[in-house]
């Protein structure tokens, strides 16, 4: 588990005099589940955003599979297998379940410009959308309109979209947001098996699934990295109870 797959150093963002991030210096690993976390307006999402892509940052740089992809679109990180869910969902909820599925499958197939109807008759790209649809629990809702599904259900099709781009790595902003305790535990346990597929970096708020999950955690406060170490470190670094976890425990 010494080999890294994503690594970034250096990664600044400034908005004015507002420093959203500042020198992050992070990496993910092969085999791993890299938990970030930190309080609210601590720099998560914009360092989540920076490493995918979406993003430009102010100076640093994101290497990925041993390339240096700071300069890439976040349609070429995808396309490499740096697969993103997103905090607040960017379903196409008009669409079926499926559909949604197949516009991860046609971005990886390097050809995204086609139409639902074409792609829907291609065997090879339904099969791969179908499949990942089984491994997040939506088989049975394949042609539902995805407006319909529960809160739960369009996180497990975001997984799933993010299934389809064969991974080689993946940002999971808050995945167990408004999951409900069952749906949480259900999470834990599909994303601890997804690991041994691909190395996640986990931006999350539920301490029990991070605790739960991860091999190291970073914490975020004011857009710095105050500590990074096991969960064991962690727990016992006083600046890091101070500054988040004293709130939450």
């Amino acid at each position: 588990m010494n080999d890294i797959v994503l690594a970034t150093k250096g990664l600044t963002k400034r908005f004015g005099a507002l420093s959203a991030s500042e020198n992050i210096t992070l990496d993910l690993r092969e085999g791993e589940i890299h938990a970030i976390i930190g309080p609210n307006g601590a720099g998560k999402s914009t360092f989540i955003a920076q490493v995918c892509g979406s993003l430009k940052s102010d100076s640093g740089t994101v290497h990925f599979l041993g390339r240096d992809v700071t300069q890439e679109t976040t349609r070429g990180r995808a396309q490499a297998g740096l697969a993103r869910s997103f905090q607040i969902s960017a379903l196409a909820t008009e669409d079926s379940v499926l559909q949604n599925a197949l516009l991860g499958a046609l971005g990886a197939s390097r050809n995204p410009w086609r139409f639902f109807q074409p792609a829907l008759s291609d065997s090879v790209l339904v099969e791969q959308a179908e499949h990942a649809l089984y491994r997040v629990g939506l088989s049975d809702y394949a042609s539902k309109r995805t407006s319909e599904l529960s809160h739960g259900q369009r996180r497990q099709l975001e997984v799933a979209i993010a299934l389809t781009l064969s991974p080689k790595a993946f940002v999971m902003d808050e995945p167990m947001a408004g999951l409900g305790s069952e749906g949480s535990v259900q999470m834990t346990v599909f994303l601890d098996k997804l690991r041994k597929e691909a190395p996640i970096f986990l931006v999350e708020h539920d301490m029990d699934a991070v605790f739960a999950l991860a091999d190291r955690i970073s914490v975020l406060v004011y857009g710095k990295v105050i500590a990074t170490g096991t969960v064991e470190e962690i727990r016992a670094d006083l600046n890091v109870r101070d500054a988040y976890l004293g709130e939450e425990e």
